[in-house]
């Protein structure tokens, strides 16, 4: 049995949860996939995967050596584009990751366009709020919102977003003023968990060097930046979240937005991806495609928060 062929075997059972996923994306038999998997256990001579009837899950040696043929498959894909010069024309599956709700929001309608555009390329978008590495994973591309360390990625920038405070004009009338940080101790707070579920930091205040940190027990935990917004939007309390997450109820009044002057410096966004991989036909033209919509995107969605 051909060994690369069985790596993509491997990589398209990931990628679809389940051997019969792979079966009905590459058009093999269920038996089929299953010796393309046994002929790489048997070749390495450990167990890659843990079976049950309606899912896998890698073993540690399978999660090491799933990135390492993600790789390998990447590198012949980036070969025979280079072989084939200018003559090969965007073709092949797109992997795409971003946050949950820029990605429904934000890049979906973007993709919607771009599949219209290019009946050759298919895309598979991963809406994830987590670190993705994205050699590992297998990604194309991917839409950060965070300070990029220095690294071998190639990124675009798309625009910025601020961490906001936000609380309905409802709420905010019959509670105490929140004229800075400290005052949230005396409020109902909606903790979302990814921006602090017992405390919040903000800048140094005016003279001095020292963050500032406002702790308080939450009303309301969740997880859903959606929940977060609609309990807040209802007069359930303060909520942190990304301006873009709250512009168009903060457009339409249902939000207000407090504490402006003591925000953090904004988050940068960009598009990002691997070197070398913005030579690969499908991505330049996915990037060349998506910039320019997505950085309108941004700039609305700030005008919207009042940036």
């Amino acid at each position: 049995m051909d060994r690369i062929d069985a790596m993509k075997v491997f990589v398209a059972a990931l990628d679809e949860g389940s051997l019969a996923g792979a079966s009905r994306r590459l058009s093999r038999s269920p038996a089929a996939v299953s010796r393309a998997i046994a002929f790489l256990e048997a070749h390495v001579g450990v167990q890659l995967l843990h079976r049950t009837t309606r899912s896998i899950k890698l073993s540690e040696a399978g999660e090491r050596y799933a990135a390492a043929c993600r790789r390998v498959l990447t590198d012949l894909e980036e070969a025979d584009i280079l072989a084939a010069g200018e003559r090969s024309a965007p073709r092949g599956t797109l992997t795409i990751t971003a946050p949950l709700i820029s990605g429904e929001e934000v890049v979906r309608p973007i993709l919607d366009a771009f599949l219209d555009a290019y009946p050759t390329v298919s895309v598979r978008l991963y809406l994830l709020d987590r670190p993705v590495n994205l050699i590992d994973e297998g990604i194309d591309v991917a839409l950060r919102i965070a300070h990029l360390p220095d690294s071998t990625l190639v990124a675009v920038r798309l625009g910025e977003v601020r961490r906001i405070v936000a609380a309905a004009p409802g709420y905010l009338a019959r509670s105490p003023r929140i004229d800075e940080p400290a005052d949230l101790a005396k409020h109902q707070i909606i903790a979302m968990t990814h921006f602090g579920l017992d405390s919040w930091s903000f800048p140094p205040a005016p003279g001095s060097t020292v963050p500032r940190t406002v702790q308080f027990t939450p009303r309301f935990v969740v997880n859903s930046v959606r929940a977060a917004v609609a309990s807040a939007a209802a007069g359930g309390g303060v909520t942190r979240l990304f301006s873009y997450h709250v512009a168009d109820e903060v457009r339409d009044g249902a939000l207000k937005i407090v504490l402006r002057s003591d925000e953090h410096a904004p988050l940068p966004v960009h598009l990002i991806a691997p070197e070398g991989r913005m030579s690969v036909p499908k991505v330049r033209a996915f990037v060349d495609f998506a910039v320019p919509r997505l950085r309108a995107q941004f700039s609305r969605l700030a005008a919207d928060s009042g940036a």
